[in-house]
């Protein structure tokens, strides 16, 4: 079937909307009528050649919509089911059998080889345009799209009453932020933390933080606005880290070092400088995206006193239980990320990302139709 998608034709090249080709779904698949996709600084640093997806493409992947089709075997999902796209993975491997999809061991060709990752179908593409093979598949599912192929184990329903094109984001930055507090990192009682970076990660990192037990939640970042927006969210402390020096003034905060350290960055100075504000058996949480092939050094004596360093993908955990829960949370008013998101039509992607990357806009989201 024909459909509208935007497709990037080179590394850096722009964004062009364009009449595609999409194939029916294979076994195990969906066809989704994409409601609402998030713009991520994920697709922006894979547009700029730093993930090795490749061009031509379709990007997106914090994508929600309607069930519209379903593949042969398909006995768990109907046509005009509501879902949530989430993290795709064998179902097979180690990882997977223990219980953590998000660290599938072929979670590389999932996310950023173009082609189906699994069954029988594996090494196609459902996409092309004028005859010629178009890569697709990002993350699983190519969002920025009208429609997408989607396996059907990826996906997550979701009440009918709950606003659709508001959920895409619990697919990869929302979940991410929480899920590392709430999956991974998992703080303690009287806990203290520390989020750098308070763009839609970071935020929901905080809020997540607000609903455990942890005492201080400090934010830091270069933009006094979104500090304030930190503290409406949940945060206890701020810091101008652009105006004070970070290590200095987690110190006078919690009296010597934080217990958590959360880089939303990816910026290798920042992690390096966050490290140093987390002590003996503390904890820095890696969630931001570097650029490709970046690196960072530690002090090795400081490190070896129990000081433990983590990534996190997704924000770990199942889909389903994830960002099931993140919906939930919503409803109670206890999650209250609608309060990041601006709209954009599909044609006013560049516009997106240029407002999310000067901070005009905390989570763009854009709409299909």
């Amino acid at each position: 079937m024909k459909i509208r998608a935007l497709v990037v034709e080179a590394k850096d090249a722009p964004f062009k909307l364009e009449e595609i080709e999409l194939s029916e779904p294979g076994r195990g698949e969906v066809r989704l009528r994409i409601v609402a996709s998030g713009v991520c600084h994920t697709d922006a640093i894979t547009r700029a050649g730093d993930m090795p997806m490749p061009f031509p493409c379709v990007l997106g992947h914090e994508g929600s919509g309607v069930v519209e089709a379903v593949g042969p075997g398909v006995t768990t999902l109907v046509p005009g089911d509501k879902v949530i796209i989430g993290w795709p993975s064998c179902g097979e491997c180690r990882n997977c059998l223990d219980g953590q999809p998000r660290y599938c061991l072929h979670t590389g060709d999932a996310l950023v080889s173009g082609r189906r990752f699994k069954g029988e179908l594996k090494g196609t593409t459902a996409y092309s345009r004028n005859g010629q093979e178009l890569n697709g598949h990002f993350f699983g599912q190519s969002s920025f799209a009208t429609h997408s192929i989607v396996s059907a184990d990826a996906l997550v329903k979701v009440p009918d009453e709950v606003p659709l094109e508001l959920l895409g984001p619990l697919a990869c930055g929302l979940a991410t932020g929480a899920g590392a507090v709430l999956n991974e990192a998992r703080p303690k009682l009287g806990d203290s933390i520390l989020v750098v970076g308070v763009g839609a990660v970071g935020l929901a990192a905080i809020m997540a933080a607000r609903n455990s037990g942890v005492t201080k939640i400090i934010a830091a970042d270069v933009h006094d606005n979104r500090l304030e927006m930190a503290l409406e969210f949940g945060a206890t402390h701020t810091i101008n880290s652009r105006t004070s020096d970070l290590v200095e003034e987690v110190k006078k905060i919690t009296g010597s070092t934080v217990d958590f350290a959360f880089d939303c960055t990816g910026v290798i100075k920042v992690i390096e400088t966050m490290a140093q504000t987390v002590g003996m058996l503390g904890t820095l949480v890696l969630i931001g995206g570097a650029p490709a092939g970046a690196s960072f050094s530690l002090d090795h004596l400081s490190t070896l006193w129990g000081k433990r360093v983590i990534g996190v993908l997704g924000g770990g955990g199942r889909s389903g239980q994830l960002i099931g829960s993140l919906v939930e949370l919503h409803k109670q008013g206890r999650f209250p990320f609608d309060r990041l998101v601006t709209y954009y039509e599909l044609d006013q992607i560049e516009q997106a990302l240029e407002d999310s990357k000067t901070g005009k806009v905390i989570k763009p989201i854009l709409r299909m139709s």
